[in-house]
């Protein structure tokens, strides 16, 4: 599901399409170098280095380093609220920037492996430890060098600070939408869930996560498009409908402005999957020989 904290630990891959998932990203690479394409920039990550981004817009990696290993952890959007972050920093986020260390602390190594362990395979309460704890140790990031990548000519607007009860209200909505996306939900049913008037609803949601709860909405739907459509046993219209769209136009139409594809195309992509040879650079292969 889109908004389920997921934790990758392993050897980057080569993504042959883009991805986008309702969650931040937190990546740390423990050795070798990884190439990101994102949404109107790139990125190389080096060992040592972390990154954080919003997986909200499409991402890609598009080459490592033979000895390349990292983890990559999904969390929430929820969480990034916690995050005692500088607004500028914050609001730049949240609007397509990538942020990336430049100062290798000697614990990551550790910590990170720790924070996987305990995410993956330590049950809930050792999960919320290790959250707690990563998130931490961003908001530490702000003390040290550290660099923000930003899309060309994006003009991000502020994310406003949220109050506690601001930040309770977030949480119950992006609870409800998670668990209703597939329905047909509009702000009045997201509003009455929470026990507020739509129009604050929007605003809130607006000016905390740059997003508008249609588009968080949609946002949700997309990502859980995208993992059906890699399934081998089922089209595109089934897609649209088990996605929570109420037509295959406005499914093709939101997919279309996310991804830059149609959902066929996407899915043809995505399930071609070539020799790692093939993957290759030419003069790789040259020196391989």
């Amino acid at each position: 599901m889109p908004n389920q904290l997921r934790v990758s630990h392993q050897q980057p891959g080569i993504m042959l399409t883009p991805h986008w998932h309702a969650q931040v990203e937190i990546n740390y690479l423990f050795r070798g170098t990884m190439d990101y394409r994102m949404h109107g920039h790139s990125v190389r990550l080096k060992a040592g280095e972390l990154c954080i981004f919003w997986g909200g817009l499409p991402h890609q990696s598009v080459d490592t380093s033979d000895d390349a290993f990292y983890v990559a952890m999904h969390i929430p959007l929820i969480h990034f609220f916690r995050l005692r972050l500088p607004p500028e920093v914050t609001g730049k986020l949240i609007h397509g920037a990538t942020l990336v260390t430049t100062a290798p602390d000697g614990s990551d190594d550790d910590n990170f492996n720790r924070w996987s362990d305990y995410m993956r395979n330590g049950g809930p309460a050792k999960a919320d430890h290790a959250i707690d704890e990563l998130l931490l140790r961003i908001e530490r990031v702000q003390f040290e060098p550290f660099y923000l990548i930003e899309p060309g000519g994006m003009t991000a607007g502020a994310v406003d600070h949220v109050d506690n009860q601001s930040f309770s209200n977030i949480s119950n909505i992006c609870d409800y939408i998670a668990t209703n996306f597939r329905h047909d939900i509009d702000s009045i049913d997201i509003a009455s869930s929470v026990d507020i008037h739509p129009k604050y609803a929007m605003s809130v949601f607006k000016k905390s996560t740059g997003m508008t709860l249609n588009e968080y909405v949609n946002l949700l739907r997309l990502s859980y498009a995208q993992a059906l459509l890699m399934q081998d046993d089922v089209n595109v219209l089934q897609v649209a409908m088990e996605s929570g769209f109420g037509s295959l136009s406005a499914f093709n139409k939101a997919f279309r402005k996310i991804a830059g594809m149609s959902p066929s195309d996407f899915r043809r992509d995505s399930r071609f999957r070539p020799s790692a040879a093939s993957l290759r650079r030419p003069e790789q292969a040259e020196e391989l020989g």
